[in-house]
C-alpha cells in the first residue's frame, strides 16, 4: 500500500492517491472529518487566518462505505485562497523555503502561489490519507498516537516507552493542543504568542507511538522499519530531524545500560525497557515503535528580510504578506500520526 500526494496551496484540489489497498474496510466518514479538524487552524490566535472547510471527496476506490481494492483517491478542494499576496513577492526567494530550489529544478515553471506543492496545506492531504490508513490498522487493532513534545524551550512529559494506552491517545486526539501536560501547553502557547507579536516564527519536537504492532514488520537494508518510516517523515517539508527511541541520546549510554533486556510475560517476549524504540535489526520487535520528529520554524515570517531577486540576480530585501503560522508544530501532531500510520500500511500490504 504506498501513496502520492498532488495538488497545489492555490489550485483547484489537493489529494492523495492510495495504491493497493486491502479490499472491504469501512470508510468512517465521520472520524475522518474529525481528523481533518484536528488539524485545521483554531480562532486562537496560534495559527494562519487561512480556514478551509477541507470538504473531501473520494473519486475512486470507496464504494457503499467501503474500500473496493482499487486505488482509493481522495480529493479536497481549494475555496480561500488569495492569490495576489505572492504576484509583489514572487520574484523574491523566501529563505529557507522551498521557493529558491522550485524555481531552479522547474525551469520558473513551478506554481509559487502560497508554495504551490511545497505548502503546508497540502498535510490536509496527508491526513485524509492518514485517516484511511488509521481505519485499515483499526481492523488489526494496531493503533497511533502523538503529542506535542516541546516548542521552543518548553517541554511536555514523555510517552512510556513501554506503552501507552489506547486511551490516552483518544484523550490527546480531543485535545485542541494535543500535550501530557496541561500547564507545559499553556507555557507553550505562550511561546508561540510572543513569536507571533515578534513577527517571528517557532518549532518544536512532536512523539509518536505505536501499539499492538506484530512482530517483524521492515526489511534487511534500504526496506527497514526505521527507514521506510523515515521516509514518510521527511516527505513532510518541515521535518528536519527524527530518532527513534533513545535517539541521540544513546550516545551517554554504556551498552550494559543501553540493551533492552528480555523478559517472558505470560508466555510473550518482552523487553524491560524499549530503549531502541520497538525495532531492532530493521524490524519491529513486538514492543511499541516510538520516535520523536522535529518540525522546523516556520519559514515565512513577517520580519524583514535578506534575499534575492531570481530575476535579476540582484540582492533584495523581502517583507512578506500573506497568510502564516507562527508556529506548526502543535497543527502537525495528526500530520505525523496520518504520515506513521501510512507507513505501517506500506510495511503490513
Amino acid at each position: 500500500m504506498k501513496i502520492s500526494i498532488f495538488g497545489e496551496s492555490h489550485g483547484p484540489v489537493i489529494g492523495i492517491n492510495i495504491k493497493n489497498p486491502p479490499p472491504g474496510i469501512l470508510i468512517d466518514d465521520d472520524f475522518i472529518r474529525e481528523e481533518l479538524k484536528r488539524r485545521a487552524p483554531k480562532a486562537d490566535g496560534l495559527s494562519t487566518a487561512r480556514v478551509e472547510a477541507d470538504l473531501f471527496e473520494f473519486v475512486s476506490g470507496v464504494f457503499n462505505k467501503r474500500t473496493t481494492g482499487a486505488p482509493i483517491v481522495g480529493i479536497i478542494r481549494n475555496t480561500n485562497t488569495i492569490s495576489g499576496d505572492y504576484e509583489r513577492t514572487k520574484d523574491l526567494m523566501r529563505p529557507s523555503h522551498a521557493d529558491f530550489v522550485a524555481h531552479e529544478k522547474f525551469l520558473g515553471f513551478n506554481d509559487y502561489r502560497g508554495g504551490g506543492h511545497f505548502s503546508g496545506r497540502l498535510t490536509a492531504a496527508w491526513v485524509l490519507g492518514g485517516a484511511v490508513a488509521k481505519l485499515v490498522l483499526k481492523e488489526k487493532g494496531i493503533y497511533v498516537g502523538a503529542h506535542i513534545k516541546s516548542i521552543y524551550d518548553v517541554e511536555d512529559l514523555s510517552f512510556n516507552p513501554c506503552g501507552e494506552d489506547r486511551e490516552l491517545f483518544e484523550a490527546l486526539r480531543k485535545k485542541d493542543f494535543p500535550v501530557l501536560d496541561d500547564g507545559a501547553g499553556e507555557k507553550m502557547k505562550q511561546r508561540i504568542r510572543q513569536a507571533k507579536d515578534d513577527l517571528d516564527s517557532i518549532g518544536g519536537v512532536i512523539e509518536c507511538m505505536g501499539i499492538n504492532i506484530p512482530l517483524g514488520l521492515g526489511g534487511y537494508d534500504l526496506d527497514s522499519c526505521e527507514g521506510v518510516i523515515a521516509r514518510y517523515m521527511f516527505a513532510i517539508g518541515a521535518v528536519k530531524g527524527i530518532e527513534f527511541g533513545l535517539g541521540f541520546g544513546f550516545k551517554n549510554l554504556k551498552g550494559s545500560e543501553a540493551n533492552d533486556a528480555f523478559y517472558m510475560d505470560d508466555g510473550v517476549v518482552r523487553t524491560k525497557t524499549n530503549n531502541n524504540g520497538g525495532i531492532n535489526g530493521g524490524f519491529t520487535n513486538s514492543m511499541p515503535v516510538i520516535f520523536r520528529v522535529v518540525v522546523k520554524p516556520t519559514p515565512s515570517i513577517y520580519k524583514e528580510q535578506d534575499t534575492i531577486n531570481i530575476k535579476t540576480r540582484e540582492n533584495a530585501k523581502l517583507q512578506i504578506k500573506g497568510r502564516h503560522d507562527p508556529c506548526i508544530a502543535h497543527r502537525a501532531v495528526p500530520v505525523i500520526e496520518s504520515a506513521f500510520a501510512l507507513a505501517l500500511c506500506e510495511l503490513l500490504y
